[in-house]
């Protein structure tokens, strides 16, 4: 099946074909129908360098002020239904290379699909009732920052996706041929593209594109100050007052 076929797909030619387009203000920048990559300098390997020391920092800042919310949190999982406190699942790194990521179980293990293909509904009867609390708020994501840590993460990036995660019903890879972009640089517990509304179920064609083109503009214009947006953004939209499920 060709990627023709799928709905939206005109939208993604004429995008192709204009050169790029904004992705909520950033605009992301193409040659021949594909996101490039931005080349690696020496200002880029000191920013990666700094991004990196911040995370540790921030993560285990996080870490330790948050331990009483995190042991309140685990304590409600483990009584809130039969089963470990962690989830935990394979995903993508940077380069390609697989990690296992740390989240709150939100699920009931009988619901549980530990491949990731499936993919949690609004009003899913398979989750828990603090759960669904948790995947609201985005504090079921909260162990990551373990992740962050241990340098499988960064506290900004593109989302890490479930290894065989499908979009419209196909492989994203499928969907969206220059997905694997994405994977130039470490996944994040948050990213552009979350803050901006796409995150939950990849059902619509359009809404799937636009998630990586949101992912790739953000590679393409990585700042220390972005960051520090996407943060504030994140406990504003997510934490605050999100709705996710």
């Amino acid at each position: 099946m060709s990627i023709s076929s799928f709905p939206g797909a005109g939208n993604i030619a004429r995008r192709s074909r204009s050169g790029g387009g904004d992705q909520h203000g950033l605009r992301i920048t193409l040659k021949d129908g594909v996101p490039v990559l931005p080349p690696r300098t020496l200002t880029s390997t000191m920013r990666d360098a700094v991004k990196r020391g911040l995370d540790i920092v921030m993560a285990a800042s996080a870490l330790v002020m948050l331990s009483p919310l995190l042991g309140a949190l685990a304590l409600g999982v483990k009584l809130s239904s039969p089963g470990p406190v962690l989830f935990k699942q394979w995903r993508h790194a940077r380069g390609g290379r697989k990690f296992t990521i740390y989240k709150f179980r939100t699920i009931r293990l009988e619901a549980e699909d530990a491949t990731g293909v499936r993919q949690v509904q609004a009003n899913d009867p398979g989750v828990t009732r603090l759960g669904a609390f948790m995947r609201a708020k985005s504090l079921d994501e909260l162990p990551q920052l373990i992740n962050v840590l241990l340098g499988d993460m960064s506290l900004i990036g593109p989302r890490p996706h479930a290894i065989g995660m499908k979009a419209a019903g196909v492989p994203y890879e499928a969907l969206v041929p220059y997905y694997h972009l994405r994977h130039a640089v470490r996944p994040g517990l948050s990213g552009w593209a979350q803050v901006n509304g796409f995150r939950g179920p990849t059902v619509d064609a359009e809404a799937a594109r636009r998630r990586i083109e949101h992912d790739l503009a953000y590679i393409q214009n990585q700042s220390t100050w972005l960051d520090a947006k996407i943060i504030a953004l994140t406990l504003t939209r997510e934490f605050l007052t999100g709705s996710g499920h």
